[in-house]
């Protein structure tokens, strides 16, 4: 195989902000291809200072062992993401972009998507939501006004939270879920679901710190709306530690390190009763393709994006009022925009 790269800033159409007053203009990514022949496979990992790896660490770790990322003879990709997990042990990130870009590849050289080869069939998939970062409350009534959709993702965190949620209410029928990401404490949280549960929102994802599995257990048991672990639930051995204290897990490509265990992280939650959503970290539609996907076996997703960025690398992901369609033929089903590379 063939190994390249490229260092990307894709800029937000709006500052993106989330609890503790986490705010981005733009989204560093690492894209990177492989290919055999003529056929090329992208695969793309967004930095988050949250998770403390950087493009900058990805790139280096990349070009310490490109010769052995490169020597892989690739006739399955769950093994290559077997080894690339032994090669970048530290680094989960950069394993998901080369898992995802060796998918691509394979079901190119395949001639089928990657559900196709998934035998998932593409019958009811869930619709996307789309994210209101936090901002002043006129301007996230504006930011949804702005942009008619069958279901929002609010980010709350704020001592404004409850009069954030009434004045997205009044404006719209339509389903609301909330991502504190890990923003309250137990006693507020204790104090808002109810005001929430009121208000008609669907699902709270990340209401606590990551590791306040004692409060969890606590609110697990006392919230009147489904709570879905994020931050809590990264890799595959989490997903157990899930059950009785979330009734679902939200899972991140990036953050479990690639599509090969995500496919597992799935079967595993099925099996333990949790409900399955899949996340977004802010890709393009090349990472945002893979996600969609996993459709067909997912119960909530939130692949929106594209639609949050300013500036795209490929098409490919069609997106009708919040249903989802894959385009293309073949692996993530994307076409790449060489000319934004």
């Amino acid at each position: 195989m063939k190994l390249n790269y490229w260092q990307k800033e894709l800029p937000f159409k709006y500052p993106f902000t989330i609890s503790n007053g986490r705010t981005k203009t733009h989204q560093p990514s690492l894209i990177v291809s492989l290919s055999i022949g003529d056929f090329v496979g992208y695969g793309e990992a967004p930095a988050i200072v949250y998770y403390n790896i950087t493009v900058e660490k990805m790139v280096a770790d990349l070009l310490s062992k490109k010769n052995l990322v490169e020597k892989f003879a690739l006739t399955d990709p769950e093994r290559y993401w077997h080894y690339l997990h032994h090669l970048f042990p530290q680094n989960p990130f950069l394993v998901c972009a080369l898992d995802m870009a060796a998918w691509d590849l394979f079901g190119k050289m395949k001639g089928k998507k990657l559900y196709e080869l998934w035998d998932t069939p593409w019958n009811e998939t869930p619709v996307s939501d789309y994210t209101i970062g936090i901002d002043s409350i006129e301007k996230m009534v504006a930011k949804m006004q702005e942009m008619p959709w069958p279901v929002y993702k609010i980010k709350l965190g704020t001592d404004q939270d409850i009069a954030i949620v009434k004045a997205l209410r009044a404006q719209t029928d339509v389903s609301l879920r909330v991502d504190a990401n890990a923003g309250w404490t137990l006693e507020e949280a204790l104090e808002k679901i109810p005001q929430l549960a009121a208000l008609g929102i669907e699902m709270i994802e990340q209401p606590l710190g990551k590791d306040n599995w004692e409060g969890m257990k606590i609110l697990y048991a006392q919230s009147a709306i489904p709570l879905y672990a994020d931050e809590s639930c990264v890799f595959e051995q989490d997903v157990i530690r899930c059950k009785d204290h979330f009734h679902g897990i939200n899972i991140k490509l990036t953050k479990c390190s690639g599509l090969t265990p995500a496919r597992r992280m799935i079967t595993e939650a099925r099996t333990l009763g949790l409900k399955v959503m899949m996340g977004s970290m802010n890709e393009s539609t090349i990472g945002t393709a893979a996600v969609a996907n996993f459709l067909p076996q997912i119960d909530l997703v939130d692949m929106d994006g594209p639609l949050l960025l300013s500036e795209d690398l490929a098409a490919g992901i069609a997106f009708d009022f919040g249903k989802v369609q894959i385009l293309g033929r073949a692996g993530l089903g994307i076409q790449i925009n060489q000319a934004a590379l």
